[in-house]
């Protein structure tokens, strides 16, 4: 699991086992670790250079907490403009994998071309 390109997903800490993206990123070849939004900085100290950031706040998130998780987005996207690393940001819905999958087609893509 060493050698997979790590996802880092970052949720309030609840999670329903229905919408864990853990066995999507699995199937796509990715391996995932999921903390809760506070350990966000501490956990990213320990993966250098993730995949892709993936923030995904509750699907009954209210205005409070869509824009804690949209300023953590914002300063991610910043932090992590360098390595060219993409900040997701899902509310919880089905098709997150197809967004992954886009973003990170995408990365894949760039990489080859430089």
């Amino acid at each position: 699991m060493n050698g997979m390109q790590k996802v880092l997903v970052v949720d309030s800490g609840e999670r329903a086992p229905d919408s864990a993206l853990s066995a999507e990123l699995a199937g796509m070849g990715y391996a995932s670790v999921t903390t809760p939004f506070e350990a966000t900085d501490d956990v990213l100290a320990l993966i250098p250079s993730p995949a892709a950031v993936v923030l995904q706040m509750p699907r009954h998130a209210n205005w409070s907490e869509r824009k804690r998780f949209l300023e953590l987005a914002s300063r991610l996207r910043k932090t992590l403009a360098g390595s060219r690393t993409p900040v997701i940001v899902t509310g919880g819905e089905r098709g997150t994998a197809t967004i992954l999958q886009a973003e990170l087609h995408t990365r894949a893509k760039a990489a080859l071309e430089h």
